[in-house]
């Protein structure tokens, strides 16, 4: 069963159920043209990370962005 996980900060209220679903969907199309294997097995998920708890070389994106 292929598990494509997605990664992305929130920000600004976080990303909408329909742009969640949107996501899903074009990602288990891509995965089924490239592979050829059906949509019914391919697992979504997504991770939004608070901007708090990701860091680039040791200073969280807050922080950065707040310079």
């Amino acid at each position: 069963m292929p598990i494509i996980n997605v990664k992305m900060t929130h920000e600004d209220g976080g990303a909408t159920k329909e742009q969640k679903e949107q996501l899903a969907k074009d990602l288990t199309a891509a995965f089924v043209n490239i592979f050829g294997r059906g949509e019914k097995t391919c697992v979504v998920t997504i991770d939004e990370v608070s901007t708090d708890n990701y860091a680039i070389g040791g200073e969280t994106i807050t922080n950065l962005r707040e310079k």
